[in-house]
């Protein structure tokens, strides 16, 4: 029988696994510095699918054969974000410093669902950046999600609580005075109608109101349309504007819905998972005037913050509303004036989650290392790409560009093209490792979309994509 000295889970020899964990450090940075030399992408050869079939281990391994399994099966074979050609859906590269920060927060592994400990410090720091940030007012309150799907969903219960009252925490919403409305753009993101969804009050209700040829929410037929349900017995409660939608990367007009919303006694909540943190740059944060005059905001550090996933996040200008929408009063989590227990608003008392990863690390340390100044010129840097890249698409005798540029993301594709020829240009790339855009639907037809979040990206990688674009279009 094992001996009780024995049956913790720590290293038996510490000296061996240091130098172990040393060397898989050092080799995952020579995978991110040399991460230009490699594919883009690659599948996974069935092999290596098949090594994560198996079944259940009962004995240990060596940690030294574990690490050879991710060096061979798992390093190779990421999504490909690091790359600076990867250029699909919103996905940000992360930095060397933000990983040092996973390990840290891996190794110290807090508990950030509550308690009187450093890591809600941390995290509170944060808010009070974002609140500066963005214009808040002293008392908002901020916590860390998973992304903006799950930002942009405990925006729309704060805003429904807000709406209908705390009791129908308890009694549902058949307490409501009417049937709840909301309303958002056409070019929203799903996760909009999915939040209505989970919230119970379901998509059907969700008002999506049509966007100019800009891709951005009218406001008069946005007006209209509130009108139209008070008149017809509902209850407008909240309106969901984008700071850059997904497509095309177009803002809504701000201050114009602000001023709808502040008129109708609405909840003004900007998804700004694509575009918010443009604010860190002076020549674009013009571009977002008036998200300082919204109730609450969603936005994604693991985008254009290029903090390692996963680390969105939820701002909310009044924090005793946010508060209200979720704290408990369950016995365990009850609060003392000292000890570990201490303290009045726990992160658990703002969302759902009682268990928390130490997210809020790795943010602090990319800004604190970074500066915002140097993220910001980032993330102005890809703007400048995406204009280089759309002046590269015009003076193309091959493609078009098939949306207005707003931010970074430029939608293109094969003048005259139908079918999917513009979809299997994409899934070429692909697979031969050179290149990973994605592809999206603009006024009906396929389009090449590129979103330009890393800040590795230059010139020259946009001179490489577009050279074999091309050349792959002409063989099709």
């Amino acid at each position: 029988m094992t001996s009780r000295e024995s049956r913790d889970l720590d290293p038996a020899d510490w000296s061996e696994f240091r130098r172990l964990a040393h060397a898989a450090l050092d080799e995952v940075i020579t995978h991110v510095q040399s991460i230009r030399e490699k594919p883009v992408w690659q599948r996974a050869p069935d092999a290596t699918r098949q090594r994560f079939e198996q079944p259940l281990p009962l004995g240990p391994r060596d940690l030294s054969d574990v690490l050879a399994d991710v060096r061979t099966h798992v390093a190779p074979f990421a999504t490909g974000n690091l790359h600076p050609r990867f250029m699909g859906w919103a996905h940000g590269a992360g930095t060397p410093t933000g990983m040092v920060a996973e390990m840290i927060a891996a190794g110290l592994n807090m508990n950030c669902g509550g308690r009187d400990h450093i890591g809600i410090d941390v995290e509170r720091q944060i808010v009070r950046w974002m609140s500066e940030a963005f214009g808040y007012s002293e008392g908002a309150s901020g916590l860390f999600l998973t992304g903006s799907s799950m930002a942009n969903f405990l925006a729309v219960i704060v805003a429904k609580m807000n709406a209908i009252g705390v009791q129908t925490r308890e009694a549902g919403l058949r307490r409501a005075d009417a049937q709840l409305t909301a309303y958002t753009s056409a070019e929203a993101h799903s996760c909009i109608a999915q939040a209505m969804q989970l919230a119970g009050i379901g998509s059907e209700h969700l008002r999506k109101i049509e966007t100019d040829s800009s891709g951005r929410m009218q406001p008069d037929i946005l007006k209209a349309a509130i009108r139209a349900d008070r008149a017809a017995g509902f209850l407008p409660f909240l309106v969901v504007a984008t700071a850059g939608t997904v497509n095309t990367g177009a803002i809504d007009p701000l201050p114009d819905i602000a001023r709808i919303a502040r008129e109708d006694d609405l909840w003004f909540h900007v998804d700004g998972a694509i575009g918010a943190l443009s604010v860190f740059s002076e020549p674009l944060k013009h571009l977002t005037a008036g998200i300082e005059l919204s109730h609450s905001i969603a936005l994604d550090f693991h985008k254009w913050g290029h903090v390692p996933y996963d680390a969105g996040f939820l701002l909310v200008k009044d924090g005793a509303a946010h508060k209200r929408a979720f704290a408990s009063t369950a016995a365990y989590l009850q609060r003392s004036d000292r000890g570990l227990a201490a303290g009045e608003t726990w992160p658990c008392d703002l969302g759902p989650d009682l268990s928390r990863g130490f997210r809020a690390l790795k943010t602090w340390m990319t800004f604190e290392t970074l500066g915002s100044d140097r993220i910001g010129d980032a993330i102005l840097h890809t703007c400048e790409l995406a204009g280089y890249l759309a002046e590269r698409v015009r003076e193309s005798a091959i493609f078009e560009l098939k949306a207005p540029v707003a931010l970074n993301i430029v939608c293109f594709g094969v003048k005259g093209a139908s079918g999917g020829v513009n979809r299997n240009l994409v899934l070429d790339l692909h697979e031969l490792g050179i290149a990973a855009p994605s592809w999206t639907t603009i006024n009906g037809v396929d389009a090449i979309r590129c979103a330009i979040f890393n800040h590795r990206t230059t010139r020259s990688d946009l001179d490489l994509f577009m050279d074999a674009i091309s050349d792959l279009a002409k063989r099709a």
